[in-house]
């Protein structure tokens, strides 16, 4: 059960924090993980909604299969971000190992 809108990121942060180089922080105000410094993935602390970079394509794919949404914040749109709506344990945790794999590279 998830009380507050960033528990499921929370619960699925579990899987990578124990990597190299992996720690949780803020960006922009919102809970956040870093890799090395870099920072990967994000939830919006009202909505609760997922954030993760990952490469433009994949980024450009998971929106138009209707996956996920463009993030921009301020009406800036963030190419190398996307927002995931849906509360998909299983889709969130593969999205956080493949977010964080592309940031370490």
């Amino acid at each position: 059960m998830h009380d507050q809108p960033t528990d499921l990121f929370t619960d699925v942060s579990a899987t990578v924090l124990g990597a190299p180089g992996v720690e949780p922080g803020t960006m922009m105000g919102l809970l956040c993980l870093r890799v090395d410094g870099a920072f990967f993935a994000s939830c919006d602390r009202h909505c609760g909604d997922l954030i993760v970079k990952l490469p433009r394509k994949r980024v450009q794919q998971l929106i138009e299969a209707g996956i996920g949404k463009p993030f921009t914040p301020a009406g800036r749109t963030f190419r190398e971000w996307v927002v995931i709506d849906d509360r998909d344990e299983a889709r969130w945790t593969a999205l956080l190992a493949e977010a964080h794999r592309f940031v370490a590279e």
